[in-house]
């Protein structure tokens, strides 16, 4: 037997890929809720320590060679 004989395409209707659907259509977008903002922190907004005095970096007293 040759490998040809043996190895076949199904050609039966129930093993052949289904026709395409169409897609439905995307959910409707939310509408954006109006009046629902928060005032400001009592104490105020977190305010970080002086970012360049902990980040520098101290000059060097001699030149690399």
């Amino acid at each position: 037997m040759e490998w040809e004989d043996e190895c076949r395409t199904p050609r039966l209707v129930q093993n052949q890929i289904p026709a395409v659907f169409i897609c439905p259509p995307p959910p409707p977008r939310k509408k954006p809720v109006a009046g629902k903002r928060r005032p400001p922190p009592k104490e105020g907004y977190f305010h970080p320590p002086d970012l360049d005095s902990l980040f520098s970096v101290p000059a060097r007293k001699e030149a690399c060679v």
